[in-house]
């Protein structure tokens, strides 16, 4: 799943549109034609390809979660104690010291996908997680999105990655997971007859190999969190963001937009250079995906 254009691609995109350049390497100009943004060698608008590829990104969601919500059931309905590779964890204390342990003794990195604490519905910072980013470990997360729309969450997510954590957010996030290296994932579970949630503990196994393909499918998709303002966040889209974006997405030059919107070109770049921070967009194309995706535009 592509997640925007590769630099190449966009610069050539971008002379195109000044039409500065006819030519330029094969493979960017194929990367244009496959996501329709150049056709029969003519400059297409981009805001029907961002389109298709925020739909492509929601398709990728909605199949992640059915996986993990059919992990999640059949291993929970065949007995996992009869498993293994699967341990099942049922007390509070034993799944919070399992968590610690699984920080304490990683070796590269941790991963994780966090709807909300097993024993609250906010983000805790775990205090396994500061020393271990002292001694390299590194640490990518993907939150529920919601979860920032509350003052505590927000100041929990921004707290960790103030210590060094890679943050995304995305909506939906299907369930709780962490993955120490590659060697053991921890994950929450309803139980058969619903009510409680149980933790299973995978080992290596074909499913702790899907549950990592899992992540990386959620954190592909994700949006990059930055340190910054509540309310900044809160507050988009304004008017003139939708305006700004619009304009982007119709393929117009930032002299364009400074003409039409009536501010100067310099004032256009730092408006986009802010929301491909807010939105943790390296290009403005990936930019154009990401407000996409948000219904920006």
């Amino acid at each position: 799943m592509h997640e925007g254009l590769s630099p190449e691609a966009e610069k050539l995109y971008l002379a195109m549109l000044r039409g500065d350049a006819d030519d330029g390497p094969d493979q960017a100009r194929e990367e244009l034609e496959r996501l329709g943004l150049v056709r029969n060698n003519d400059v297409r608008p981009p805001r029907s390809a961002l389109a298709a590829i925020a739909s492509g990104h929601e398709a990728a969601a909605v199949r992640a979660r059915e996986t993990a919500e059919v992990l999640a059931a059949a291993y929970a309905e065949r007995g996992a104690k009869e498993v293994s590779f699967v341990e099942v964890l049922t007390g509070a204390d034993e799944v919070i010291s399992t968590f610690e342990e699984m920080q304490s003794q990683a070796k590269a990195g941790i991963r994780a996908l966090d709807p909300g604490s097993y024993l609250s519905p906010q983000p805790e910072a775990s205090p396994a997680q500061p020393p271990a980013l002292a001694r390299g470990i590194a640490y990518r997360v993907v939150y529920e999105s919601a979860l920032l729309q509350t003052e505590r969450g927000f100041a929990s997510v921004q707290e960790s990655i103030a210590v060094g954590e890679q943050a995304r957010t995305f909506p939906g996030v299907p369930l709780k997971l962490v993955i120490a290296d590659s060697d053991r994932a921890l994950i929450a579970v309803p139980t058969v007859t619903g009510g409680n949630v149980v933790a299973l503990l995978i080992h290596p196994s074909v499913l702790l190999s899907a549950l990592i393909e899992l992540f990386e499918a959620f954190w592909r998709m994700a949006v990059s969190i930055t340190p910054g303002s509540q309310e900044d966040t809160n507050a988009e889209p304004t008017t003139a963001t939708r305006q700004l974006m619009a304009l982007l997405s119709a393929g117009l030059t930032d002299e364009s937009i400074a003409r039409e919107l009536g501010i100067s070109e310099r004032t256009v770049h730092r408006r986009v250079s802010r929301l491909q921070q807010l939105l943790g967009a390296q290009t403005r194309f990936q930019l154009g995906v990401q407000a996409s995706r948000r219904g920006w535009l």
